[in-house]
């Protein structure tokens, strides 16, 4: 007999540790009439779950209290061994938190006690039919990977290929059409290019399986979309890329149909794509004209990062590079990248593309593409005058990546230049920091070498070379003190140490700059809270 036609039979263990119960429930009801099989009967867990291990069933009724082992812990196990077994838990409505539990730990159902045999045998039914369909998916699942592995018809394919990229006869292509009965008519035509957004991110690093069966899955989604209206043959021109040919000769009906097949996508898919179309052929021979439309349409997605349809007949005509933007624009920019101002440079980039994308009609996407990398390289170029290779070349290295992306859109080109402005002002603040922190360090220095002398602010600008405020706004910048606190603290720290060593009040208070002996004795009580004389007698008695 034919396997395909025997019915479907679906496997049942019952367990309780209540004997009448079980041999009800497994003799009753007409199990057979539904398709089931009781396989196994236990009156307690550990026996059950030999059965279970023995029988693999398909269902499982079992009690949630019993001997040795409760339907908890039979849950955990089963689930371990079968995970698509369906579990149905009987309790007691005082046991009915365990069976929530049991719930939560992934049995599929419970019924309370006291039950009737209708209430079991619809649960048992309900589990069934979850069975089926989840056999059926397996099955479905099945089919699809063999038809992944069969031949796809390779002639038609190729020659498909061959007229979207060469020119031919009409007499000749009308013979090859026939022979290779290509199930589409021999005229009127639209073409329209899919390509899978970020597909390169996305599937990056996954298995082969995984994304071939992606392809596939979208493969038919797209064909079933067309179908739906018109006749239609796709090809997978790359990875991430389709091709369709179409029967049709109204525009409105093709908008229509691309509309659709990026929607079916988005919503039957966890990707999206984005759809070129060219504009309506009468003539195979034409369809090469057709393909190139479709690709120019579909660079456009450019502009919008995915998920859309761009037609041809939107951008017939139009100049490539139409629009600019100022050269006293790209001068800021330049300029504020060598003052290292990052937010004014970040202003006048968004300055840039408003001027370069202000028109009712975007510009040609390779172009903005080209400007793009220019501006990339002056900004490398700018900072090559301040600085050596080496610390230059990693922005260059980022570009080069970008450069290497497939179809990077224009955020990705308006988020590199705007990272290049950051590192940038970066590295010009960096500079600008260490040069900062050498000059105060020189003067830290001059600090310490000229403790006896006076030690103005004046003095020491004109020492450095800089104006007062300048500098003085520098030092506290770099040492966290004004430059009057610092020379204080240095003077008081050198005075401590000097008294501590035997040094006599007014030697120290000459060596330190001090004219007077009373005036540095206030000036070091003010600091420390004691006279020089008691701040030994401190020092000396706390030793």
């Amino acid at each position: 007999m034919d396997r395909k036609l025997e019915p479907e039979r679906f496997k049942l263990c019952v367990i309780d540790d209540i004997k009448s119960v079980v041999e009800m429930v497994s003799r009753k009801p007409p199990w057979q009439e539904h398709g089931i099989e009781v396989t196994g009967t236990a009156l307690n867990g550990e026996a059950g779950l030999q059965i279970i291990r023995e029988t693999r069933p398909d269902i499982v009724l079992t009690d949630i209290r019993m001997p040795r082992m409760d339907g908890l812990q039979m849950t955990r196990e089963i689930l371990e061994v079968l995970p698509d077994c369906k579990i149905i838990i009987l309790s007691a409505y005082s046991e009915f938190s365990y069976a929530q539990e049991a719930i939560r730990l992934g049995a599929l159902d419970f019924v309370k006690k006291p039950f009737s045999l209708e209430e079991i045998v619809n649960a048992v039914l309900k589990a069934r039919e979850l069975c089926r369909e989840e056999r059926q998916e397996t099955a479905r699942l099945a089919v699809m990977e063999a038809r992944i592995r069969e031949s796809l018809p390779i002639l038609r394919q190729e020659y498909l290929t061959f007229l979207l990229h060469h020119q031919t006869t009409e007499a000749d292509a009308r013979s090859r059409w026939a022979y290779l009965d290509i199930p589409l008519d021999q005229h009127d035509f639209f073409v329209f290019v899919a390509e899978i957004d970020h597909f390169a991110e996305k599937l990056s690093g996954q298995p082969v399986q995984e994304v071939e069966l992606l392809r596939f899955s979208l493969h038919n989604i797209l064909e079933e979309t067309i179908s739906a209206w018109t006749r239609g043959v796709i090809i997978r021109e790359a990875t991430d890329r389709y091709v369709c040919i179409m029967n049709g000769s109204d525009p409105e009906t093709a908008a229509l149909i691309t509309e659709a097949c990026c929607m079916n996508v988005s919503r039957f898919s966890r990707h999206t794509i984005s759809i070129g179309v060219g504009l309506g052929t009468a003539a195979i021979q034409e369809l090469g004209t057709a393909y190139r439309q479709a690709l120019s349409a579909l660079g456009y997605h450019f502009y919008t990062g995915g998920n859309g349809v761009y037609h041809y007949s939107n951008i017939e005509n139009k100049p490539l590079s139409l629009y600019s933007y100022s050269a006293a624009a790209e001068q800021e920019l330049l300029f504020a990248l060598r003052s290292g101002n990052s937010a004014k440079s970040l202003q006048v980039l968004d300055q840039l593309f408003a001027e370069l994308l202000d028109s009712g009609l975007l510009p040609e996407p390779r172009y903005v593409e080209s400007v793009g990398y220019e501006l990339s390289s002056r900004i490398c170029r700018v900072l090559l005058e301040q600085f050596p290779y080496g610390q230059v070349e990693p922005l260059e290295l980022r570009i080069a990546a970008m450069k290497n992306q497939v179809h990077p859109s224009l955020q990705d080109i308006r988020d590199l230049l705007s990272w290049l402005c950051r590192e940038a002002c970066a590295l010009v603040e960096q500079a600008r920091s260490l040069e900062s922190t050498r000059i105060i360090r020189q003067a830290v220095e001059y600090i310490h070498s000229h403790l006896d002398t006076g030690l103005s602010l004046e003095q020491m600008a004109k020492q450095i070379n800089l104006s007062q405020g300048y500098f003085s706004n520098l030092f506290k910048k770099v040492q966290g003190v004004s430059f009057q606190q610092y020379v204080m603290h240095e003077k008081m720290e050198k005075a401590k140490a000097m008294l501590i060593s035997g040094r006599q009040v007014q030697e120290i208070a000459q060596d330190l700059g001090y004219e007077h002996r009373r005036y540095f004795s206030e000036v070091f009580k003010k600091y420390t809270g004691m006279t020089p004389s008691e701040f030994k007698l401190y020092y000396f008695g706390k030793e």
